[in-house]
C-alpha cells in the first residue's frame, strides 16, 4: 500500500554529473518525464471512497462535511490534490485549526477498488483560550491591541472575542461573537458591544460611545453585502478650554440607532498596491427610523479603478463622494457630518481641515466629494528588486475636491454649483511603503492649490499612514 503526501509530489534535485549525461540533456529528460507523469496522472480514473478527519476533539463533524465534500467529485489524482488542498484552506479559513495535513493514500479493506483513493485530514484544534497582542495602523494614527479570543466556542466554528486597544487618539474595548453558516463562511453574523473614547483635535472635540451593533454579511452574485443595526449613547464634550462656541453647543448626551446596508465590488489582486482591478463601495445609512435623537439619511460612495502600464507602473484613478440629508427638521450632528483633507485624502492640507470652521475648529459638512490621479512607479535603477525593495513605489499625484453645506431646498443643479465652487486641489510626488498588506505609508512633498479662507494647509512635507487613501 502505497501513501502520498500531496506537499511531496515534486520531483528530487538531478545533477548531470551524477548521472553521467549533459546536463542539456538532463534537462530534456527530466521534461520528457515530468510530462509523461502528468499525463498518467491526469488521465488515470481514480475514485475517492473515504475523506477521513482525524484529531477532531470538541468540534462538530457535520460543520466540516459542507468543507470537504468537493473531493468526493475528484475524478484522477491530480484533481484529487487539488480539491484536497481547496478543502485544507477552507478548514484553516474557518479560524478554528492550528494545523491541517492532508494524506492521500490507497483504498484499503473488503470494499477496496482497485483505483479507490482514501484522503485523510490530520487536524489540530486551536487551544479554546488564546490570547494575542498586535499593534494596528489606522488613517494617520497608530495603536497597541490586545485580545482574548474562545475559537469554536460551541463546536461550529463561533467564536468569542474581548478586545482592548489603545491609541494615540482613541481607546476601545469590546466583546464580539461571531457566528458563520455552516457550508457558507462568507455568510456570517456578528454581535458587537462596545466603548469607543476619541479624541479629534482638529474639532477640539472629544467623543465617549458606548453601543450595541449586530451585522450580517453575505456575498450576492459577485457582490459582498453588510446589513447593520447599530445603537449608541453617544457622549460628546469639549477637548480644550479654548473650543469654540459652534462645538460646545454640540457638547452633551445623545442616543443614536441606525440602520445601515454596505454593498461592495472588488476585483483588485491587492488592496495596498494594486496593480490592476476596481473598487466599487456604496453605503446608505438611515437614523432615527428606529428610535433615538439623531435623525437623518446619509449616502457614501468609493470608487478606484487601476492600469498596469509600462516598466510596472500604475495608474490608479478615485473618486469619493457623499451626502447627508437631516430629517424632521433637526439639525445634523458634528459627529455625523464628514470630514475632508489631510495625508489620506487630499493631501498638502491639514487633517479633516477643509470646509465650514468655527474659530479655527472644523465642524464638517453635510456633502463632498474629492478626487484623485495617481502614478506609482518602482524606485529608481530598482534597488532590492526581488525582495525588500518592491515594498517601496514612487507615487506622483494630483488629488482634488470640496467640503461643504447643502440647502436642500435649492435643487440639485444648485447643489452641484455649490460643490463646484472653492475646489481645493494639490499636487506632489514623494515614496509609498506597504506594510505586509494591511496599511501602508507615504511621505510626500504636496503643493496644495486653491486655499480657501480658514483652511489648514501642510506646504512640503507631508507624512501619513493609514488602510484607506485617496
Amino acid at each position: 500500500m502505497g501513501t502520498v503526501h500531496a506537499r511531496s509530489m515534486d520531483p528530487l534535485p538531478m545533477h548531470g554529473r551524477d548521472m553521467g549525461v549533459h546536463p542539456d540533456d538532463m534537462i530534456e529528460v527530466q521534461e520528457a518525464e515530468h510530462e509523461t507523469k502528468q499525463e498518467v496522472l491526469e488521465n488515470k480514473d481514480v475514485v475517492v471512497q473515504h475523506v477521513n478527519i482525524e484529531g477532531l476533539g470538541r468540534t462538530k463533524e457535520d460543520l466540516l462535511g459542507y468543507e470537504i465534500s468537493e473531493v468526493f467529485d475528484a475524478k484522477n489524482l491530480i484533481d484529487v490534490m487539488k480539491k484536497s488542498h481547496i478543502a485544507r484552506q477552507k478548514l484553516l479559513r474557518l479560524g478554528i485549526f492550528k494545523e491541517v495535513e492532508v494524506v492521500i493514500d490507497t483504498s484499503d479493506g473488503a470494499d477496496a477498488l482497485p483505483n479507490g483513493l482514501d484522503v485523510t485530514f490530520e487536524v489540530t484544534e486551536m487551544k479554546r483560550l488564546t490570547g494575542s497582542y498586535n499593534t494596528m495602523v489606522g488613517n494617520n494614527e497608530g495603536s497597541m491591541v490586545l485580545g482574548v479570543k474562545l475559537p469554536n466556542v460551541f463546536g461550529r466554528a463561533e467564536k468569542l472575542t474581548f478586545q482592548f486597544s489603545y491609541g494615540t487618539k482613541e481607546t476601545s474595548y469590546g466583546l464580539s461573537f461571531f457566528k458563520p453558516q455552516p457550508g457558507n463562511f462568507e455568510r456570517n453574523l456578528a454581535l458587537n458591544l462596545y466603548k469607543v473614547t476619541g479624541q479629534f483635535p482638529w474639532s477640539s472635540l472629544k467623543e465617549t460611545d458606548r453601543g450595541v451593533s449586530t451585522e450580517l454579511n453575505f456575498p450576492l452574485w459577485r457582490t459582498n453585502h453588510t446589513l447593520k443595526w447599530e445603537g449608541v449613547w453617544r457622549e460628546l464634550g469639549c477637548l480644550a478650554r479654548s473650543a469654540s462656541f459652534a462645538v460646545r453647543e454640540e457638547s452633551g448626551h445623545t442616543l443614536k440607532s441606525a440602520l445601515s446596508h454596505t454593498m461592495s465590488i472588488d476585483t483588485r489582486n491587492s488592496a495596498i498596491f494594486p496593480k490592476k482591478g476596481a473598487l466599487l463601495r456604496i453605503n446608505q445609512e438611515l437614523a432615527g427610523y428606529t428610535g433615538g435623537d439623531a435623525s437623518f439619511l446619509k449616502e457614501d460612495f468609493e470608487l478606484q479603478v487601476n492600469r498596469r502600464l509600462v516598466w510596472d507602473s500604475v495608474l490608479s484613478a478615485s473618486l469619493w463622494g457623499g451626502c447627508l440629508l437631516p430629517i424632521g427638521g433637526r439639525p445634523s450632528s458634528i459627529a455625523d457630518r464628514f470630514y475632508l483633507g489631510g495625508p489620506t485624502s487630499v493631501r498638502g492640507f491639514g487633517m479633516y481641515s477643509i470646509g465650514p470652521q468655527s474659530e479655527g475648529d472644523y465642524l464638517g459638512g453635510e456633502a463632498y466629494w474629492a478626487g484623485g490621479l495617481h502614478l506609482y512607479t518602482p524606485l529608481p535603477f530598482r534597488p532590492g528588486r526581488g525582495g525588500f525593495g518592491d515594498l517601496f513605489r514612487t507615487h506622483f499625484f494630483l488629488n482634488a475636491g470640496n467640503l461643504c453645506n447643502l440647502n436642500y431646498g435649492e435643487g440639485p443643479r444648485a447643489h452641484l454649483q455649490k460643490l463646484a465652487e472653492c475646489i481645493r486641489w494639490s499636487y506632489g510626488a514623494g515614496i509609498v511603503l506597504r506594510l505586509a498588506n494591511i496599511a501602508r505609508l507615504e511621505l510626500n512633498y504636496c503643493i496644495p492649490m486653491g486655499v480657501q479662507s480658514g483652511d489648514r494647509i501642510c506646504d512640503g512635507v507631508q507624512f501619513g499612514a493609514g488602510i484607506r487613501f485617496l
